[in-house]
């Protein structure tokens, strides 16, 4: 029954919106850029401290991509080309600042401060080499960034965390972290991920300029403007879209439920359906998840044969199959078994995809936009 459920869903998410009869993929990997776990060090401190990381995937594999991470993803998704000789490429969705924490304890969390992704690095032992290795996947056509957010953190709800001296928050603090993921009081379910949910209509104001903002930042890392945004958590205001295409956003990637905030306070939502294609008040495009491939979360479950069933599914309605494969499935700084295990399982689906679709085009979130664009 269950399965049967899961087939409808899949079907009835595929019938509505543009279509092609073209065989897309579109691999969209959201978080680059942003920091997670910091370390090993980091790791342990927080189990000699009794809190549970080791029960969440993110905390156990997740941190700053490393130069490792980028050459052995580059490796895989050249290993095959499509229908015009292209490689895999990755929708590399960027957060493009991290908290300035030095800055943050001197205000005495009064004050938020923010520094580029970019400096970040500088930081880290073994990712002296990114900037340059990101050049490289962009010239090859294997990498694309495009925007995520300015940070992945959700300022009102950790300062107010950090000001009322909730422990976990400023255990993570002290290893320049936000995020352990104990569901806090303050925090929530997503512990301060949520980076564009608000509780007030103040807030919501504010969000309007920390999108402007970083979507100034992404232009002058990347020397180029970003055309799609995904945002953190699907959580975001509609109020916002028309803040995202002043600044040059036209599509809008995300599942098929938007969580909107209602602003207010204490996590209130309502769901917004969109579907592939489907065009907003701003003429923006959605462009919609229709295959997962998210190893590190269930290293159980069969990700390459439901990936390929969505896919088939996809193409058998003429849509482009959107798959979703967040950075924690590609990084080993923590753990160098997640990075390789996962990346044979991604090498082996795109192998396949290529096998059972000779004809198959890779395209980036962008490039699919342009097309819908055009197409419509």
């Amino acid at each position: 029954m269950y399965n049967f459920k899961k087939g409808v869903s899949n079907n009835l998410l595929n019938i509505p919106g543009w279509r092609t009869k073209r065989r897309i993929v579109v691999i969209e990997s959201d978080d680059w850029g942003t920091i997670r776990m910091a370390s090993k060090k980091s790791y342990d401190f927080f189990l000699k401290n009794r809190l549970p990381v080791d029960k969440c995937a993110y905390n156990t594999n997740d941190a700053l991509e490393c130069n490792e991470d980028l050459e052995q993803l580059f490796e895989a998704l050249s290993s095959v080309s499509d229908l015009n000789n292209n490689p895999a490429v990755i929708t590399a969705n960027n957060i493009v600042a991290n908290p300035d924490f030095e800055k943050i304890k001197a205000s005495d969390f009064q004050g938020y401060f923010f520094e580029p992704f970019t400096e970040t690095f500088k930081r880290y032992p073994e990712h002296d080499n990114v900037a340059d290795l990101y050049k490289t996947g962009i010239e090859n056509r294997l990498f694309m960034p495009q925007f995520h957010g300015r940070e992945h953190v959700n300022i009102a709800r950790w300062l107010k965390s950090l000001q009322e001296g909730e422990k976990s928050t400023h255990l993570a603090f002290e290893q320049f972290m936000f995020s352990v993921h104990t569901q806090g009081k303050t925090g929530g379910a997503n512990e301060f991920m949520d980076a564009l949910d608000v509780d007030s209509l103040e807030e919501l104001n504010d969000k309007k300029g920390v999108i402007a903002e970083g979507l100034e930042l992404f232009k002058t890392i990347w020397g180029f403007a970003s055309k799609s945004f995904i945002a953190p958590c699907y959580t975001w205001s509609s109020v916002l879209e028309p803040v995202l295409s002043r600044n040059g956003i036209k599509y809008i990637q995300g599942i098929a439920i938007q969580s909107e905030p209602t602003t207010a306070e204490g996590f209130h939502y309502k769901k917004k359906y969109h579907y592939q294609g489907q065009q907003n008040k701003e003429g923006q495009h959605y462009l919609i998840r229709n295959a997962f491939f998210e190893p590190s979360t269930n290293p159980t479950f069969d990700w390459v044969g439901d990936c390929l069933h969505r896919i088939e599914i996809a193409f058998r309605w003429h849509k482009p199959a959107i798959i979703s494969a967040h950075r924690v499935n590609f990084v080993g700084f923590l753990n160098p078994q997640n990075r390789s295990e996962n990346l044979m399982l991604l090498i082996r689906l795109l192998k396949k995809i290529k096998q059972r679709w000779p004809d198959v085009e890779f395209l980036s979130s962008d490039q699919l936009g342009d097309l819908i664009e055009k197409n419509n």
